[in-house]
């Protein structure tokens, strides 16, 4: 029997058994691939509470045919404090921030008008300046966090070390699939840099025969510099991942699309071998895992990695 372990993005999400069900029901939707349908087990490595007090209550964004931007009506990114890291740690984080445009030590705050706000969510407007900005601030805030370890306290009575916690949650993921075979992660967003750096550096990470990356930052050559041991030339991670790397991306996704192919950049001795798939989504909002999972691509080859006759 085969087994999908899903890792979701960045930002709030909605608790844990919701996000689960909505990943499963918009792959199946329209006669899509219907994992449960066709014997095929699943669990998801969910994480949004190690850095959010609360589940984001606002499922008409997810449940949406249109796939409205999720999370839009979260307060400010608080400005993180980089005097408390090493200097080249936090030129790295600089460098990151500079390439997608935000300022890691400036709250960011999009101000926008109830009106702007109505109107992204009906995706009448290309996406904004002040909505890209905070995407990309939370992105730098999640990504700091994890690569240097950083403590989140998000409600009291909790305390993490993010990567810790977050990696620990993968492998847990992962374990409880393991002598399912094919074994299968399917990651979306900040939740394909963990998936990447789990299978890259984690001894007892369990061997996968697929990864499927979607709408990921992993191009970005300053998230590459973050991973100790990644180089162009043997940047595929071998040791654990025993079959297919897709990346799936569409262009115009703001998370993906500064640098959306890997092939160049995760290379197995020297040789080209991740897949890299264009899904184009729809409306100004690309990100969205709900409209990935619908995209007639992505579910044709995970369908194949999963060995499910599905056309």
């Amino acid at each position: 029997m085969a087994h999908v372990l899903f890792v979701h993005g960045l930002d709030n999400k909605p608790e844990a058994d919701y996000l689960y069900q909505l990943w499963k029901r918009k792959l199946a939707h329209e006669d899509g691939p219907d994992l449960d349908g066709n014997g095929v087990s699943s669990t998801m490595a969910y994480w949004a509470d190690v850095f959010y007090a609360s589940p984001d209550t606002n499922l008409a964004a997810y449940e949406s045919a249109a796939g409205d931007v999720e999370t839009l009506d979260e307060g400010p990114t608080p400005p993180l404090d980089l005097d408390r890291l090493p200097r080249d740690h936090a030129a790295r984080v600089r460098r990151l921030a500079d390439k997608v445009g935000v300022d890691p030590e400036v709250p960011s705050d999009h101000g926008a008008s109830a009106a702007e706000v109505m109107a992204v969510r009906q995706e009448r407007v290309p996406v904004p300046e002040w909505l890209r900005k905070r995407i990309m601030a939370r992105f730098v805030r999640d990504a700091h966090h994890y690569f240097f370890n950083q403590e989140s306290i998000p409600r009291p009575g909790a305390r993490y070390l993010a990567r810790d916690e977050m990696r620990k949650r993968f492998l847990d993921g992962l374990k409880a699939g393991a002598s399912q075979r094919p074994l299968v992660v399917v990651s979306h967003s900040m939740g394909t840099i963990i998936a990447y750096d789990c299978l890259m550096h984690e001894p007892d990470c369990p061997e996968v025969d697929g990864l499927m990356t979607v709408g990921s930052p992993l191009g970005l050559d300053e998230v590459q510099d973050f991973f100790p041991s990644w180089s162009r030339a043997n940047g595929f991670p071998s040791a654990k991942l025993k079959g297919p790397w897709v990346n799936v991306f569409d262009p115009l996704d703001v998370v993906a699309g500064f640098d959306p192919r890997f092939a160049g950049d995760f290379m197995r001795n020297g040789m080209p071998v991740v897949e890299d798939m264009r899904e184009d989504n729809w409306g100004t909002w690309r990100h969205s895992i709900s409209k990935y999972m619908q995209g007639k691509l992505l579910r044709g080859r995970l369908a194949k990695m999963l060995t499910l006759e599905w056309a």
